[in-house]
C-alpha cells in the first residue's frame, strides 16, 4: 500500500514536471513520434498484406493438389532450364492417374488460355478460357451464381456450353438475360448455360471473375490439340494431404515411367509452397521496417536521455531537500523513470494520433486496419523506450549525496 502510495506521488511529480516544460517535452518526443508511426504503419502494412494475400490465395484450396510440369517457384536459371526438359502431362496421363487414384474427393484436367469473347456487338481481349471437366467444380472450388456447371456428358466433347464470370458477364450483357445466350470465344460459338459466384483478384495480379469456363474437348477441339494439363486433385481432408500426395507421386512415376532413383520429371504444388515464399518476403520487409523503427526509436530515446541529464542537473537542488526529508533513493529512481516514461508515452500518443489518418490512406490500396493489438505494442514499446533511455538520469538522480545537492544553486 506504500509502495503505491509512492508510485502515485512520484506518477504526480513526474506529470507537473512535463506539463511545466510542455515545448521541450514535444519537442523531444519528435525520434519517438517518428519510430511509433513507422512502427505502426509497418505493422497495419503487413497485417493488410496478410490478410489480402490469404484472402486471393483461398481459391487454391487447402486441399488441392497440382499435378503439373513445372514447380510454381524455380530458384535458379539451370534448374528452370532442367524443368524445361520435363515431358509434358498428358491426358493419356490424366486419364491413368484419374483411374488409379482411389484415395481423392476429386480430380480434374485444367488449360488455360487467353482469347477474345464477343456478344453481340460487344466484345473483351485477354479473357481467361479455361479447359476442363465437370469434376472443376470441386478441385476449383467455385461456385455458380445463376444457372449450371457444366455436365460430364459435356466435358469431354458434346455440346459446346459455357460458364462465364461474374466480370465477364457484366462486361458483355450489361443487365440483358445470360443464360441461353450465346457468345463467340476465339470465334466459335458457345451457348451460355452458368455464372460463376464472384472470386475477386488472386495476388492482386489478374481477376479471377474475368473467365469463362468451356469443356475440355471443345478446348482441344478448336484451340490447343495437344496442351500441356495441369491436373487438380482435390484432397477432401487435410490430415491426409501427405498420404494423398505420395500417392500421386507414386502413381505419376508409375505413369511417366520415371526409372528407380531418377529424381521427378513433374511438380506437384500445393497452396503452402505461396504461404512459405510470402512468409519470407514478409520477414524481409518487417526486417528493414524494424531497422528503420529501432533506429528512429534509437535516437529519440538518445534525445530523452539527454533532456533528462538536464533536467536532473536543472533540479538538484529539489532532489537534496527532498532526500533531505526522507525520500529514499527508489522514490527519486521511480520519479525520474516515469518522467521519462511519459515523455515517450506522450510522443507514442501523438504518433498514434498522425498514424490513424495514415492508416485510413492505406485502406484504399489493401485491407489495412489498426487493431487494439497494434496500438497496445505501440504504446509498449513507447514505455520500454522511456525505461531505457531515463535509466541512467534517473539513477545519477537517485544517488546524489543529498548535502551536496542542497549546495547546488
Amino acid at each position: 500500500m506504500r509502495f503505491i502510495i509512492e508510485l502515485q506521488e512520484a506518477l504526480l511529480i513526474a506529470w507537473d514536471a512535463v506539463r511545466a516544460n510542455k515545448l521541450r517535452a514535444g519537442l523531444t518526443t519528435l525520434g519517438i513520434v517518428v519510430g511509433i508511426v513507422t512502427v505502426t504503419l509497418m505493422g497495419t502494412a503487413i497485417q493488410g498484406i496478410q490478410r489480402g494475400f490469404r484472402q486471393s490465395i483461398s481459391v487454391l484450396g487447402t486441399d488441392v493438389l497440382y499435378v503439373q510440369r513445372f514447380d510454381w517457384f524455380i530458384n535458379s536459371h539451370a534448374e528452370w532450364l532442367r524443368q524445361q526438359r520435363r515431358r509434358e502431362v498428358t491426358w493419356s496421363q490424366f486419364k491413368a492417374l484419374e483411374r488409379q487414384l482411389s484415395s481423392a474427393r476429386a480430380i480434374a484436367p485444367m488449360v488455360d488460355i487467353r482469347e477474345a469473347v464477343k456478344y453481340k456487338n460487344r466484345s473483351a481481349t485477354g479473357v481467361t478460357i479455361i479447359g476442363t471437366t465437370d469434376q472443376f467444380l470441386v478441385t476449383g472450388g467455385v461456385g455458380i451464381a445463376d444457372g449450371r456447371f457444366i455436365t460430364a456428358e459435356e466435358s469431354e466433347g458434346g455440346r459446346p456450353v459455357c460458364v462465364v464470370g461474374a466480370q465477364t458477364a457484366t462486361n458483355l450483357f450489361r443487365g440483358e438475360p445470360i443464360l441461353g445466350s450465346r457468345i463467340y470465344v476465339g470465334g466459335h460459338p458457345f451457348e451460355v448455360v452458368g455464372v460463376l459466384e464472384k472470386q475477386g483478384e488472386f495476388l492482386g495480379a489478374f481477376s479471377l471473375d474475368n473467365q469463362v469456363v468451356i469443356p475440355i474437348g471443345q478446348l482441344t477441339a478448336h484451340f490447343v490439340p495437344f496442351p500441356d494439363y495441369t491436373i487438380q486433385v482435390k484432397v477432401g481432408d487435410e490430415s491426409r494431404l501427405e498420404d494423398v500426395r505420395e500417392e500421386v507421386r507414386g502413381l505419376m512415376r508409375k505413369i511417366r515411367r520415371v526409372p528407380p532413383g531418377d529424381d521427378d520429371d513433374f511438380a506437384i504444388n500445393q497452396q503452402d509452397q505461396f504461404i512459405k515464399t510470402f512468409n519470407r518476403v514478409t520477414g524481409v520487409i518487417a526486417t528493414v521496417g524494424l531497422f528503420i523503427t529501432g533506429l528512429s526509436l534509437f535516437v529519440g530515446g538518445i534525445g530523452i536521455m539527454n533532456i533528462m541529464f538536464v533536467s536532473v542537473a536543472e533540479r538538484t537542488r529539489e532532489i537534496g531537500i527532498r532526500k533531505a526529508i526522507g525520500a529514499k533513493r527508489r522514490n527519486i529512481l521511480i520519479q525520474f523513470l516515469l518522467e521519462s516514461m511519459c515523455i515517450c508515452l506522450l510522443g507514442g500518443c501523438i504518433g498514434l494520433a498522425l498514424a490513424a489518418p495514415l492508416t485510413l490512406a492505406l485502406r484504399r490500396l489493401m485491407p489495412a486496419t489498426m487493431s487494439f493489438g497494434l496500438v497496445g505494442l505501440a504504446l509498449g514499446v513507447s514505455l520500454v523506450v522511456g525505461v531505457i533511455a531515463g535509466f541512467m538520469p534517473a539513477w545519477r538522480a537517485a544517488r546524489l549525496n543529498p548535502v551536496e545537492a542542497l549546495r547546488n544553486e
